[in-house]
């Protein structure tokens, strides 16, 4: 699949090696324009919509982030590019798909552009899919803990669970029901049923997704219309759910 991108960096020698590298190495990446500044870059992006974008982070007159707030509702990956690893937990939050230290280095290079293509490929191909109404089977219950014993519950019941440091919301369409247990524990407890860990606060049972949207990490709405953020490191594991 090819990839048009755009590369945002303040410094001619660093878009110069990029440029190269990605000619050379990335043979399906095709750039549209370069950029100096946050500026010049969200012009760019405006212009294009391109699939990717190649972000340095430091640059005059603000940073990467600055720019990202500018453009609330992309549809792009974002990959930063960055001499200064102080930047990573920002960039994952920012919903980054990759994040590249310079100098670059080839083979992390590639592995960015081969994560990005295989989000793109996977979230094509399910435009146009019929899914069956069910991925697995949900047959089954779960015990929540209570302070007077615990409570049954079908697992088919449960929209999603939400992270709330030691304790966990589990959601259901008219309620929710806050329990003392973290969400790596629900992971673990269901990881027999199709429920996806999506982000870190969030553990969604896929059958109740209704509907996917691209931008930033991406984000899914589930069956009670409830829409919750997908990070960009778990997109892929998420959209392989639906092949």
């Amino acid at each position: 699949m090819n990839l048009n991108a755009i590369i945002v960096e303040d410094e001619a020698n660093s878009r110069e090696i990029l440029r190269n590298y990605l000619t050379k190495y990335c043979k399906n990446v095709k750039i549209l324009a370069e950029a100096a500044t946050i500026k010049e870059g969200k012009e760019q992006i405006n212009k294009h919509q391109p699939d990717m974008v190649f972000l340095d982070v430091e640059m005059p007159f603000g940073n990467a982030f600055d720019l990202l707030d500018q453009i609330p509702n992309r549809t792009f990956e974002t990959v930063f590019v960055t001499a200064y690893n102080q930047y990573a937990m920002d960039a994952l939050n920012s919903h980054a798909a990759y994040y590249l230290m310079k100098p670059i280095n080839i083979d992390e290079l590639v592995k960015a552009v081969e994560y990005v293509t295989d989000i793109r490929s996977k979230e094509n191909a399910l435009e146009d899919r019929i899914l069956k109404s069910k991925l697995k089977r949900v047959d089954g219950k779960i015990t929540l803990p209570q302070q007077d014993g615990f409570q049954v519950l079908n697992v088919s019941d449960i929209l999603f669970c939400k992270a709330d440091d030691n304790y966990t919301e589990i959601y259901l369409e008219n309620k929710k029901i806050l329990v003392s247990k973290t969400l790596k524990y629900f992971e673990d407890a269901l990881s027999e049923f199709p429920f996806a860990r999506i982000h870190k606060s969030y553990l969604v049972n896929v059958n109740e997704v209704t509907k996917y949207r691209k931008g930033k990490g991406g984000s899914v709405v589930v069956s009670n219309g409830k829409e919750l953020l997908v990070s960009a490191s778990k997109k892929k594991e998420f959209l392989s759910y639906f092949e």
